[in-house]
């Protein structure tokens, strides 16, 4: 009999710890193609004053020729934001948006990143549209001139901690380069699969970054 309660109570604990278990995978949109993430559909307005440097500046800076804060930043592509909260340090306001799409005959993801934010409007395991806003652009509480820093990555494991991944293309696409040569992907089925919690996260609610003159540092 004790040990029929035994087996019983172990078999709860087993199944309590399945339910209670973060879910590896994630049902998200396909993405059907990409678009620019200010100025949409084509970045007019926008220019980019500094671009992909392999080694050095993962992504590419964007800001309106007249250099505005608040102007909308919209998600490239269809997907599931996994992060979008203050990021702290040189990230300011972050939001990640993670993508399925069908390319050279295969399932493919990456992860679209929104950095320097003024404000966050979506929240994190949402599902959003390609040109769907998620933020508007700003300057990471005051730490740079207004503009939005945009990544594209390979790798789906970095996050808002890019130490230990190579600054390279095994881990990063050219993030205009991969717009442009993305712009309508076919999609063999409305939603796929996406893995989730690859990455690690901050606090929900961290300090808010002190600003500092935006000539003392230079942008990420």
């Amino acid at each position: 009999m004790r040990k029929l309660i035994f087996f019983l109570l172990l078999s709860a604990g087993v199944a309590f710890g399945q339910s209670a278990a973060k879910p590896r995978t994630h049902v998200t949109r396909m993405a059907d193609g990409f678009d620019f993430p200010v100025g949409k559909p084509d970045g007019r307005g926008y220019k980019a004053y500094r671009g992909f440097i392999p080694g050095k500046h993962m992504g590419v800076d964007m800001n309106a020729v007249k250099g505005r804060t608040g102007d909308p930043v919209y998600a490239v592509g269809h997907g599931l934001v996994l992060m979008a909260r203050d990021a702290r340090g040189g990230w300011g306001n972050l939001v990640i948006v993670r993508h399925v799409f069908h390319a050279n005959g295969r399932l493919n993801y990456a992860d679209s990143a929104y950095a320097h934010l003024e404000r966050i409007t979506v929240r994190e395991g949402q599902q959003v549209r390609r040109g769907q806003q998620v933020g508007t652009l700003g300057s990471a509480g005051g730490r740079y001139a207004p503009h939005l820093h945009f990544e594209m990555r390979k790798n789906l494991n970095i996050g808002y901690n890019q130490r230990g991944n190579g600054k390279n293309f095994s881990n990063y696409y050219d993030p205009l380069g991969f717009i442009r040569s993305h712009r309508r992907l076919r999609t063999p089925a409305e939603t796929a699969r996406v893995p989730v919690h690859t990455f690690a996260m901050p606090s929900k609610h961290p300090p808010k970054p002190t600003p500092t003159p935006r000539n003392s540092r230079a942008r990420r």
